[in-house]
């Protein structure tokens, strides 16, 4: 089992979709590759996660069993950013009017562990008096028959209006 450690950082003053497009980059690198990217990265967004992850990092070394790992073998194994509480405020319109304007706010998680995370799990053996079971295919439905075209029958000449005068 992977060894993990995590970081939250909550209410950053700033939108999720903007925090999402920072943590993008580094999902799944290595952390000493992941400290640079936020590091060099010009947004308000990197800043704040280089410290979470910095952070995560700092976590991870508390844990005693963890002490024989180096940070240059750790990955970012999971980040995301939730939404947070959104501010209403009223900013003046013409005419009288007024708009509402909505500061958002987010939620940071940043995991780091040992291995990453795309690394798929080991299947176990069957034993060899297990049958193995395989799924038939599902059946491709017929096509679907045209459907019959009602052939027009002779029209009646409609009723005669009777004009009495």
């Amino acid at each position: 089992m992977a060894k993990v450690a995590r970081a939250v950082k909550r209410g950053i003053q700033s939108s999720p979709l903007k925090m999402r497009i920072v943590l993008d980059q580094i999902r799944g690198k290595r952390v000493p590759e992941a400290l640079s990217i936020l590091h060099f990265t010009p947004n308000h967004a990197s800043l704040v996660a280089e410290k979470t992850l910095r952070s995560a990092i700092s976590n991870f070394q508390m844990i005693p069993d963890n002490a024989r790992f180096d940070v240059e073998d750790l990955y970012v194994r999971e980040c995301f950013a939730d939404g947070g509480p959104v501010l209403k405020r009223i900013l003046p319109a013409p005419m009288g009017r007024a708009f509402r304007v909505r500061k958002r706010s987010n939620h940071l998680t940043i995991i780091v562990g040992d291995a990453p995370m795309g690394k798929a799990p080991k299947q176990r053996k069957r034993s060899s008096g297990a049958v193995a079971r395989v799924q038939a295919a599902p059946a491709t439905p017929a096509p679907a028959k045209p459907r019959a075209t009602r052939k027009k029958a002779a029209s009646a000449p409609a009723p005669e209006e009777k004009n009495e005068q």
